[in-house]
């Protein structure tokens, strides 16, 4: 099939941890010419991953942008990491990519874990292809893989070739459009040969299978083959082309990426069916006919000396140093090769490029030359899932720890931090915990910052179960005036999430009305901890009586009147610990349900129901109510349970009584940690 050069075009591979991604990044690097050698993750040499942070963990803990040329067409390469705890950035990146490569591995009982992917994939109808990859490794099962793959795919795979096998080894590849047979050579391209008898039978039936598939989406094909004529070669290419391109199908490859099989294929591929840049502006939304130029950010990056990068699509026009697009005026253009940038004279439609300087500008940002230009919808970042509590060794260093933070969830917007009202705690927040070590080591690594992480409190509170009258008096002579206060106070217990009120029933004058306020005061001073050491909520206190002195009286002296009132009362009234529950909801391979409910129990929480996912194929829900506490860590267990593809959603749902030794070791231990 011919086929016209096409302008700069981006394809994004994505895929679960150890699914060799980065090798195949370095395979296709390495066969286009762009590297004089293929980079191996563990001799520490690949063009990505160059950080500190990858280099200790062996893994891709950031996007690696590549630049190359194949057959005088250019593209970028992106390379996702694979951790489900760092998978923002590739969720970004994917939806300025023309195509996605899912990189899976040949084991049935594993292609859960690309689940995520084809979910997110198919719910913004982006373009993909799988490549099955480790085909050299013992038992190795297409068929069998495709097959599990399709329970957890919304669309319907097309398989594309089939293997030639000697024993139980592959040694080569039939193309099921060409019906040409390839076998494969160490390191080396595939050789044309002659296609073996023992295959013609299994090649006939995947063809068929094939176009019956693709005549799903045609009634020209669909008529050609009830009246067994048999589509031309072009033909069958194009519905793949159309299809593909409208995300109606996933045509499914594979091979070896550690030995360079299968890839020559797979780029042919991604070279003739691949859509242009304007077809991907389509599809999200971004109107490109008054042809200004118009660039989407989908990165952001603090590179240093180089200060801060935004990555960005180019999505129509062309755009050089010294051009504006809105209020930005953009003062540096240059392509990325792992984290080496290269000066470009101009950027056109198509390429993705790194803007230096743009302070202003965030991640998902759309930049045009008018400014007005709409911007499309953008992925939410992340719900954090786990948290450390965090603070700096050296107290001077607050101050710069907190520029630091900003400048990292910048580059990661699933990264946050806040400080939690309830215990007092700066949390840094992520996906999980590798993600936030990561972080931690970024902090020491680039902004020289030494973090103390430890696991965060639950933010228990408590409330009495019984009220009662007390009278307080504050009183102090030093020399001239005095200080003197005198309340009568009842304290009474609320229903459960009434909060706090306060009232008074004064008549006659024997509490001055300017001082009633300043009694409200003591009593909430008092309540940010009460007896047990825990904020007390759901309670009222009512001021019903007191004394004044016309010289020594003062707000001061009624606020400590107020606050002893309330010292001297609580111990008496029957206090109790609260533990905040939540509402969780847990969504799994339903293979694992049965898992996730012990789980539940496990932790102290209360399983209200289950039932299949919407939208997601093979996918189940449990909603459960579950104490705060155990959710801490809940994340790295519910993916230790499910091949780390388990997540759930969570929020506030009621504050509830805790009573036993559980709870007088919450209480013992905040007793502590006051001292």
């Amino acid at each position: 099939m011919t086929k016209t050069v096409s302008g700069p075009r981006c394809a994004a591979i994505v895929g679960p941890y150890l699914s060799g991604k980065t090798t195949l990044l370095e395979d296709i690097l390495h066969m286009v010419g762009a590297t004089d050698r293929r980079g191996t993750i563990k001799d520490g040499n690949t063009v990505g991953d160059s950080s500190t942070e990858a280099r200790s963990r062996s893994m891709s803990t950031e996007i690696n942008v590549t630049s190359i040329n194949y057959l005088d067409e250019p593209w970028t390469i992106i390379d996702c990491p694979g951790s489900v705890e760092i998978s923002q950035d590739g969720r970004n990146a994917i939806m300025v990519a023309d195509i996605v490569v899912v990189v899976c591995e040949p084991t049935p009982d594993r292609a859960i874990t690309v689940s995520p992917w084809l979910q997110v994939l198919d719910d913004h109808d982006i373009p993909h292809i799988i490549y099955i990859n480790k085909m050299d490794t013992p038992a190795a099962s297409v068929r069998s893989t495709f097959e599990a793959l399709q329970t957890v795919s919304d669309r319907p795979l097309i398989l594309r070739e089939i293997p030639l096998r000697e024993g139980d080894k592959v040694i080569g590849h039939v193309d099921l459009v060409s019906e040409r047979a390839y076998g494969w050579n160490e390191d080396k391209p595939s050789t044309l040969m002659q296609l073996p008898d023992s295959a013609s039978d299994e090649e006939q039936i995947a063809r068929i299978e094939m176009l019956e598939s693709l005549a799903d989406f045609d009634d020209g094909l669909m008529e050609e083959l009830l009246e067994d004529v048999v589509p031309s070669t072009d033909e069958i290419y194009e519905n793949l082309t159309k299809d593909l391109q409208q995300d109606l199908i996933v045509p499914v490859f594979f091979g070896s990426a550690e030995h360079e099989n299968g890839i020559t294929r797979l780029l042919k591929a991604l070279r003739h069916e691949t859509a242009e840049v304007d077809k991907t502006a389509d599809r999200l939304g971004i109107d490109t006919s008054s042809n200004e130029t118009i660039a989407q950010v989908f990165k952001t990056l603090h590179a240093g000396h180089s200060g801060k990068l935004s990555l960005a699509r180019v999505w129509s026009g062309e755009l050089k140093d010294g051009d504006s697009l809105g209020e930005n005026r953009v003062s540096g253009v240059a392509k990325m090769f792992g984290r080496q940038t290269n000066k470009l004279a101009k950027a056109v439609a198509g390429d993705i490029i790194a803007l230096a300087r743009m302070d202003e500008v965030q991640t998902s940002d759309l930049l045009s030359t008018s400014g007005s230009a709409e911007a499309p919808s953008w992925p939410s970042p992340l719900t954090p899932l786990f948290s450390f509590a965090i603070h700096v060794e050296k107290q001077a260093d607050e101050v710069k720890l907190m520029g630091a933070l900003h400048k990292l969830s910048e580059e990661d917007p699933s990264l946050s931090f806040i400080q939690n009202e309830d215990t007092g705690e700066f949390l840094l927040q992520g996906q999980g915990e590798i993600h936030l070590q990561i972080a931690a080591a970024r902090l020491k690594n680039d902004y020289n910052l030494s973090i103390v992480t430890e696991r965060p409190h639950a933010p228990y509170k408590e409330t009495i179960r019984k009220g009662i009258s007390q009278h307080a008096r504050y009183k102090k002579q030093s020399g001239g005036h005095g200080e003197f206060g005198d309340v009568h106070i009842d304290i009474k217990p609320l229903p459960r999430g009434e909060g706090f009120s306060y009232s008074d029933t004064i008549t006659g004058g024997v509490v001055p009305k300017q001082y009633i306020p300043a009694v409200e005061k003591g009593v909430i001073d008092y309540l940010r901890r009460g007896p047990l050491g825990f904020q007390v909520v759901d309670l009222s206190v009512v001021l019903t009586d007191g004394q004044y002195h016309a010289v020594d009286s003062s707000d001061m002296a009624f606020q400590r009147a107020g606050a002893a009132a309330m010292r001297e009362g609580m111990p008496q009234c029957s206090p109790v610990l609260l533990e905040p529950i939540l509402n969780v909801s847990i969504s799994i391979p339903n293979e694992f349900t049965s898992k996730i409910q012990r789980l539940v129990s496990g932790r102290r929480g209360q399983i209200l129901g289950f039932n299949a996912k919407e939208g997601c194929n093979g996918w189940d829900e449990v909603k459960a109510m579950m104490p705060q506490a155990e959710t801490v860590d809940l994340i790295i267990e519910l993916r230790s349970l499910t091949l780390g593809v388990g997540t759930y959603e969570y929020e506030f749902d009621h504050l509830q009584e805790f009573t036993g030794k559980q709870a007088d070791q919450v209480v013992e231990a905040r007793a502590k940690a006051q001292k």
